[in-house]
């Protein structure tokens, strides 16, 4: 099977804002008051945790089906410990990002306890968040300057 690709495409509105389109969709990614923004979207950690909630259901509904169970409710509460003390330049002790992340899915089902503690290891093995999250991901952060005119 061929690659996907994927992109989105940022312009910044303000030092904590920033409009980002993805297709035909909109986010706003902005920080807190108390983080120098206005609160008028999740923040880039908050969409980390909300990326990997949104794969879940996805790959989730899909092993579901492939496994021959039907999922009638799922809910996927996500979260994490993450110290801003590197981001804001304080220590470089800690990382940057989450220390660790912990994804609980509520599944209302008649499958067996069994069948879904399989299920879920397939679900993390196979979403591509959940990989990108859990591995190594090389990521390169290039400055380029406007065309001049």
């Amino acid at each position: 099977m061929p690659d996907a690709n994927f992109r989105v495409r940022a312009t910044s509105e303000s030092a904590a804002r920033v409009l980002v389109k993805a297709r035909n969709f909109t986010m706003i990614v902005d920080e807190p008051p108390n983080l120098g923004g206005e609160d008028k979207g999740a923040n880039p950690v908050e969409y980390v945790l909300a990326a990997l909630a949104g794969c879940l259901n996805v790959v989730g509904h899909l092993v579901a089906d492939e496994m021959g169970f039907k999922i009638n409710r799922l809910e996927i509460d996500v979260y994490g410990p993450l110290n801003p003390a590197r981001l804001f330049g304080k220590s470089y002790e800690d990382r940057a990002g989450y220390k660790e992340i912990t994804a609980e899915m509520k599944v209302d089902t008649d499958a067996d306890e069994e069948t879904l503690e399989e299920w879920a290891k397939s679900v993390e093995d196979r979403c591509p968040v959940s990989d990108n999250l859990g591995n190594p991901t090389p990521v390169r952060v290039l400055a380029k300057e406007f065309e001049k005119v």
